[in-house]
């Protein structure tokens, strides 16, 4: 009932969610606050469902690594780390303070987003693509910290690509493939423990595909110096918006 009865900002706010996860790889921030201040859905509900709704948005970042094989390659690594950590951190999603992963995550979104803007301010070159065994480590760090906080990956693993100095169009790219991992493992791991909602999921996972086919086409057109400038920009937003949460 209380989701019926705020429909009417659910409904865009996850569209919304799933239209930046299709242009930048970040959006799904979203859906866990909306879910339960809006929705009135306990947190480890919210965070099994969005776990689960991620799955279908993270399918529209396969598009793009079809087209270029060896950026599909070089993330392998990446979503195979992501897969373990996620076990992981589902697992731990009910023993550690939320409060606490929440500060640790918007000190991070908030220094790469500060970080980005200074790079485009000094014209700084992207470093090398990451080995595969760092790659991995970052994956499984992504995979444990999305798992606790129902984030679905890209809110950490883009600012860590960022300060890595990896080329912002592959970031993105990974920061949406990483999504499936994450969503495939830890929804496992809370079905089983019975805090899957499969209803709301869906709904969830539906609307954020529609948002993210959207989203995608309308980043398409941008360079990758435009895309650097709107996803350091969504960063600092994200911060102030988690600086909020964190004091409300």
């Amino acid at each position: 009932m209380p989701l019926l009865a705020h429909a009417w900002i659910l409904l865009p706010a996850v569209l919304l969610a799933g239209g930046l996860i299709g242009a930048t790889g970040i959006g799904g921030v979203l859906l866990v606050p909306v879910l339960t201040r809006f929705g009135e859905v306990a947190p480890p509900q919210a965070i099994a469902a969005a776990s689960l709704a991620f799955a279908l948005p993270a399918l529209v970042a396969l598009r793009p690594l079809a087209r270029e094989p060896a950026l599909a390659r070089r993330t392998v690594p990446l979503l195979a780390g992501a897969l373990a950590g996620a076990a992981g951190g589902a697992l731990l999603v009910q023993a550690l303070p939320a409060r606490v992963l929440l500060a640790g995550v918007t000190a991070l979104v908030l220094f790469a987003g500060m970080r980005g803007v200074m790079a485009q301010e000094r014209h700084a070159e992207a470093a090398p693509l990451l080995s595969a065994p760092v790659l991995a480590g970052l994956g499984v760090l992504v995979g444990i910290g999305s798992a606790l906080t129902g984030t679905g990956g890209p809110v950490l693993l883009l600012p860590l690509l960022m300060l890595c100095r990896q080329r912002v169009d592959f970031a993105v790219i990974a920061a949406q493939a990483v999504q499936l991992p994450v969503a495939l493992t830890s929804s496992a791991v809370h079905a089983a423990a019975h805090r899957l909602d499969w209803g709301l999921a869906a709904a969830c996972g539906g609307l954020l595909l529609i948002g993210s086919l959207a989203g995608q086409r309308l980043a398409s057109g941008l360079d990758r110096q435009r895309l650097q400038r709107l996803v350091s920009g969504l960063l600092l937003l994200v911060g102030a918006w988690f600086v909020y949460l964190l004091f409300t």
